[in-house]
């Protein structure tokens, strides 16, 4: 039986979450920003590096463990970028919050949580409504890099990609490489880059201008 002082104080948190989360984001993101955004940057290893070696492109790292957060800034204050922000967030809240014109060059989704049990599947980030969600925010030219050690996730993530109306997997080589704590130890792994539908990036478009 639900607990209605629980669920008050519950839905008051996350009010405020997503408050702090959206008053952060505009007060640090220009209103048009084009962004390279990573899904569960760890320690911001990668991230970082990506950072460095691309001056001119705004990143912006997020995760839901503090410590981890902690330690991906003290590596971006120690390399002074200034292109460079980790923000502690859910990745469908950092979504939801963006200013209106933030769009997205790159996404990296690298080693997320498998959910290897069946009746945890639900919990992967690769979901339909996920993928959608990032198209709404996709440049035309836009790609989207997953990496996983866990063989079934990678076959699942391929699949629920390359099946979606907004995104198609290509043949292309993975655009930067820079090793994370959760790549130094897997045994192997699997990626793929996807990029957004062209008819479907014209049909949002148009819907947008009203047409």
């Amino acid at each position: 039986m639900d607990n209605p002082i629980r669920t008050a104080q519950y839905h008051a948190r996350m009010a405020e979450r997503r408050r702090a989360l959206r008053e952060r984001l505009h007060g640090l993101l220009p209103a048009d920003a084009h962004l390279v955004w990573e899904l569960g940057c760890g320690h911001g290893h990668f991230l970082t590096a990506y950072a460095e070696a691309h001056p001119d492109q705004l990143c912006v790292g997020i995760d839901i463990v503090g410590d981890r957060i902690d330690r991906a800034n003290r590596k971006r204050d120690r390399a002074h970028l200034a292109n460079l922000h980790f923000l502690l967030a859910e990745g469908r809240l950092f979504l939801e919050e963006l200013p209106a014109g933030a769009r997205f060059a790159e996404v990296f989704i690298l080693f997320p949580d498998p959910w290897p049990k069946l009746r945890h599947h639900k919990h992967r980030i690769v979901q339909p409504d996920f993928l959608a969600a990032v198209a709404q925010r996709a440049e035309p030219s836009a790609r989207l890099c997953f990496r996983t050690d866990f063989a079934p996730y990678f076959e699942d993530a391929h699949a629920t990609i390359d099946a979606h109306p907004d995104w198609r997997v290509v043949d292309e080589p993975w655009p930067f490489e820079q090793e994370t704590v959760f790549q130094s130890r897997a045994p192997s792994y699997r990626s793929l880059v996807a990029r957004p539908h062209p008819f479907s990036h014209k049909m949002r478009t148009a819907k947008s201008a009203g047409g």
